[in-house]
């Protein structure tokens, strides 16, 4: 094991860390809030509607996520002169950006599968509670259903955030240079994949570390009470086990 080699390959592979990070962010925010429109077509009473989300989500949740990185980067240009008459063809070209639209599509797909759960899981009783004090339906949604829908989805919508972490790997393969795509340079300069991997994967876990931990103190300031009600149960237990 070259433990020279590690610490000359920690700062390369830290100037990555920004264009992943920025990855992460924006097919997040972005796929969000496509997710949020696809829940509710997929909740919609509209049969059209909610067939057509659901074959969305359905091709993006059963299809490799390389795949549909590899079809809108390399596919795009089979349809340039198309692309180029509305204007889409300055950001397809750029391998930045079809990785920015291949994250994007593919959490939405998932996440619009756990809002639909969230919003599934708020109890009727409130539902009926909104309607008797007077609320529209865009009140009801906005000031019950949806509150409560994200709390029940935070810890499912954590784990996204995670996989989204771990996915921009993917961007590699069409040449942008954030984490894994720099250890594929360095490895190729060196030969020692070992060396470069093991630090690359720290990286990537000391991210999860950081998402994992805000994705808790948030569920702690949404649900603190639960985590109240926990503590209350647990300490009489602890208690206990010391007594023997």
């Amino acid at each position: 094991m070259d433990f020279e080699l590690m610490a000359e390959t920690l700062p390369r592979l830290l100037s990555g860390v920004p264009v992943t990070l920025t990855l992460v962010v924006s097919s997040l925010i972005l796929g969000f809030v496509f997710a949020v429109i696809l829940a509710q077509m997929r909740l919609s009473n509209n049969l059209l509607m909610s067939n057509v989300a659901y074959c969305y989500v359905y091709v993006f949740r059963s299809t490799p996520l390389l795949v549909q990185i590899f079809l809108i980067y390399y596919g795009s240009g089979q349809f340039r002169e198309f692309l180029e008459s509305v204007g889409l063809w300055y950001f397809l070209r750029e391998p930045y950006f079809c990785a920015i639209l291949a994250l994007t599509m593919n959490t939405a797909a998932y996440t619009a599968e756990i809002i639909r759960g969230g919003i599934l899981s708020v109890p009727w009783g409130q539902l009926e509670a909104g309607r008797a004090v007077g609320m529209s339906g865009v009140t009801l949604f906005r000031r019950i259903v949806f509150p409560v829908a994200i709390r029940q989805a935070l810890p499912a919508y954590g784990n996204e955030i995670i996989l989204m972490v771990k996915s921009t790997s993917l961007a590699s393969t069409i040449t942008i240079l954030e984490v894994t795509g720099i250890a594929k340079k360095i490895i190729a300069a060196t030969f020692a994949p070992m060396e470069v991997f093991i630090i690359a994967g720290a990286i990537y876990l000391s991210m999860n570390f950081i998402v994992t931990r805000g994705i808790q103190w948030i569920e702690i300031k949404l649900s603190p009470q639960l985590y109240r009600d926990r503590s209350a149960v647990a300490k009489p237990k602890a208690d206990e086990v010391l007594a023997h």
